[in-house]
């Protein structure tokens, strides 16, 4: 249970770096947006290894990218006043629904 929980910090993070990374605006604004999408990114991957001795690498990272991807794209909703169309929002809906079926189907990921 303690490696999913800090594969979910690894997620915040990678959506914290994400989020930070837009807010560098192409890298015009370094400071504090790039510093703080740098140490973001280095946290997520570091949290992100550290699961990796109990829980097998392709379901952390399928779990790490799709959880994030739906995570960050709420975030641009909320934050940015970003909007998709059907097609972008049913792909992110599939992502979302094979990280639900890794977790709940598969014999691969720990309990």
């Amino acid at each position: 249970m303690l490696d999913w929980l800090i594969l979910f910090a690894a997620i915040v993070a990678e959506v914290m770096a994400i989020t930070a990374m837009k807010l560098t605006d192409g890298f015009k604004k370094i400071w504090p947006w790039a510093v703080v999408m740098a140490l973001c990114f280095a946290s997520s991957l570091y949290l992100m290894s550290l699961t990796l001795d109990t829980i097998p690498v392709g379901i952390v990272y399928a779990t790490w990218t799709g959880s994030g991807l739906v995570l960050i794209t709420l975030v641009s909703q909320v934050f940015f006043r970003q909007t998709m169309d059907r097609p972008a929002r049913l792909g992110i809906g599939l992502i979302l629904g094979g990280v639900i079926v890794l977790q709940t189907f598969s014999n691969s990921v720990p309990r």
